[in-house]
């Protein structure tokens, strides 16, 4: 059986999870503060785990945020570690527990130091999942020592990760993960310039200004996750018939921009250790789609979704054909 953390910001990490599981034989325990997804692979359980950042009510009767209870990093050693947190204590106690009663051969952490650490300390081989911005402070490389295995999910020579320097023995670069590699396209060939906007990438104002700027100019608009009501189950179609797609920079949507072989405008959000401002300067670097600032006004926009029309980019250099399968070929070398 193979364990597997999930964290429990965004979508992003249960999705790649998702990607990567059809092509594993043995079982999988997921253990997660999300809750379990509408649909799950045969022979795979899912453990929803406490939420180790809620406030607390201590001895006193004092309601506490979890930043309140003492020094959550261990004096920079750890990422979050909040002293005294029933919600932390039972999420560990639990994956300790599970590991403790059921033949765990190897386990994949994506990701979290903490999980790692205590996966480790148990004498369970570990593999963990790297990811773009600057992971060299004391937590990621701690976290990285303790591996047994660097599921890089990127191609070779793309990702400048300096974090991981010193450690290539143990890190396998497997291409770039989406949900769509190996869906076959349905383009749409109707001569229609369209434009596709998709997930949170700008904000609503912005987006209404621009949206109204592109459909003067005869474009046809579309969203998916872009606002409160244009929730899309399934994008593929939306992306491959989109002339140009416009994206925030997470690993995710970039690898699902290279399966479809989308004309990209993306813009970096903020996120912690520079990762998606790291994702877009490579991009940049490679030309593999237009960047712009998130702060970029609607008229900047529009200029870069029509530079994008003119760009043919050469998304093999991401390597997302087989990554998934790769991805799980990593893990099954380690459990076996």
């Amino acid at each position: 059986m193979i364990g597997w953390y999930v964290h429990h910001h965004g979508w992003g990490h249960v999705t790649r999870m998702q990607a990567i599981r059809p092509h594993l034989d043995d079982e999988v325990t997921v253990f997660s503060s999300l809750p379990e997804p509408e649909s799950l692979a045969p022979r795979t359980t899912w453990v929803q785990l406490p939420s180790d950042s809620d406030a607390v009510v201590g001895p006193d009767g004092v309601r506490r945020e979890a930043r309140e209870l003492g020094d959550v990093t261990a004096r920079g050693t750890l990422h979050w570690a909040p002293v005294g947190h029933p919600g932390h204590q039972a999420r560990l106690a639990a994956i300790a527990e599970w590991v403790a009663i059921r033949p765990i051969s190897a386990f994949v952490v994506d990701v979290s130091v903490e999980v790692t650490m205590l996966a480790r300390l148990l004498g369970v081989p570990t593999i963990s999942v790297a990811q773009p911005g600057d992971r060299t402070d004391a937590p990621h490389r701690l976290g990285y020592d303790l591996a047994d295995r660097i599921l890089a999910p990127w191609a070779s020579g793309t990702i400048p990760a300096k974090a991981l320097v010193g450690r290539e023995d143990r890190v396998r670069p497997v291409g770039a993960i989406s949900r769509y590699d190996g869906r076959a396209r349905t383009d749409a060939d109707d001569g229609v310039h369209r434009v596709l906007f998709l997930g949170l990438a700008l904000d609503p104002l912005r987006l209404a200004q621009t949206m109204e700027l592109l459909s003067a100019d005869g474009w046809a608009v579309e969203s998916a996750g872009a606002g409160v009501a244009d929730r899309v189950d399934d994008v593929w179609p939306l992306l491959c018939r989109a002339t140009v797609v416009v994206s925030a920079a997470g690993q995710n949507s970039i690898a699902d921009l290279a399966a479809a072989d989308a004309r990209a405008v993306v813009i970096a959000q903020e996120r912690p250790f520079d990762e998606q401002e790291d994702m877009a300067r490579v991009l940049a670097a490679h030309g593999l789609a237009q960047t712009v600032s998130a702060d970029a006004t609607p008229a900047e926009m529009v200029d870069s979704i029509r530079r994008a029309a003119d760009t043919a980019p050469r998304w093999d250099v991401w390597q997302v054909a087989g990554a998934s399968a790769r991805a799980a070929a990593t893990i099954e070398e380690l459990a076996r």
